[in-house]
């Protein structure tokens, strides 16, 4: 699995996370959108500790510019 996440993108993805958990816990998003968004959190923060988004691949996306060896 080859990373494909620069920097700037898992610092947004992070950010967008939190944001959801403090809407959730503040009851601005409830039910059903609460539990998907808190699943979108989670998956948001997942790929960022991994570094590789499997949604990139189609695209040919890679915002890391890292070489790897």
């Amino acid at each position: 699995m080859k990373k494909n996440m620069g920097t700037l993108d898992k610092g947004i993805r992070l950010a967008i996370a939190f944001v959801i958990v403090i809407l959730d816990i503040n009851n601005v998003v409830t039910g059903t959108l609460g539990d998907i968004l808190l699943i979108v959190a989670v998956l948001l923060v997942i790929t960022t500790f991994l570094g590789f988004c499997p949604l990139y691949l189609p695209f040919g996306w890679n915002t890391n510019k890292q070489k790897e060896e």
